[in-house]
């Protein structure tokens, strides 16, 4: 299948490693240039390296934090300095921590909401401009699971998430009429860093050892086992497509089947 992405310019948060990366990949894939940011110079200079080279395409490695609006607006500006436009918008940042209410500071929910929440808002307001004049355009979040079914002990990701969803599904309908589509991948468990860290976390906590903890997860996934960051990234690539035109405002799931409701 022929997804169109071949003269496409893609704009991806938090690529460096896990999630992000593997989106990156598959946009490469199918032959869309990139602009790849992430807080960690030196290991986002090697994935854009590798990418470049696996995939001969045309790779732009901004260095940036996007709860910091200035850096969202360097690197915004500098992949339309390199390319000209940017096309695509794949917004995606860690996790923010674990935690119940009680033991959840002030100083973490401001952080949690300019992580979370924020940094999308102001990628989509930086990329929205050029792309309403071009009348074309794809905005993809990386939510979460969490957006149907909360998770326990993950009280801002909940929270937070959600408020995402609620605003891309708001600017879908806004921005539906010129050409662009707004959706969001909710990803289940998935072997990423971010995953690991959790496991080590709750293991901690209950005092067993992390392999034993991921095994209660997989437990609790229909398919039997987590997921692979391919995954969720094989759906970011058809969602961007030119195939993906008349899909917009949904948020879609890939967990194996963890989520229990019906829609």
């Amino acid at each position: 299948m022929d997804l169109g992405l071949k003269d496409k310019v893609a704009l991806v948060a938090g690529a460096s490693r896990g999630l992000g990366r593997a989106v990156a990949e598959e946009l490469a894939a199918e032959g869309a240039s990139l602009v790849l940011c992430a807080r960690e110079a030196q290991t986002l200079s090697e994935t854009a390296a590798a990418i470049a080279e696996t995939h001969n395409v045309h790779v732009l490695a901004v260095p940036a934090d996007v709860t910091v609006i200035d850096d969202i607006k360097r690197v915004v500006a500098s992949g339309n300095e390199r390319f000209g436009r940017i096309d695509i918008l794949v917004t995606n940042a860690g996790g923010p921590p674990a935690g119940r209410f009680d033991q959840l500071t002030r100083e973490q929910w401001d952080r949690a909401i300019k992580l979370t929440l924020m940094s999308a808002v102001e990628l989509a307001r930086e990329v929205l401009p050029g792309m309403r004049t071009r009348r074309w355009g794809r905005i993809l979040n990386i939510t979460s699971i969490a957006v149907k079914q909360p998770v326990e002990n993950l009280l801002l990701s909940n929270s937070l998430r959600a408020g995402l969803t609620g605003f891309a599904r708001t600017l879908a309908n806004e921005v539906a009429a010129e050409g662009i589509t707004v959706n969001n991948i909710m990803p289940g468990y998935t072997r990423t860093e971010r995953l690991d860290e959790l496991a080590q976390m709750m293991a901690e906590k209950q005092g067993i050892p992390p392999a034993e903890f991921r095994g209660k997860w997989e437990k609790e996934i229909p398919m039997g086992r987590l997921g692979e960051p391919r995954e969720p990234a094989a759906l970011a690539a058809f969602l961007a497509s030119e195939r993906a035109s008349y899909i917009t405002g949904t948020s879609i799931q890939v967990d194996g089947g963890w989520i229990k409701s019906l829609l």
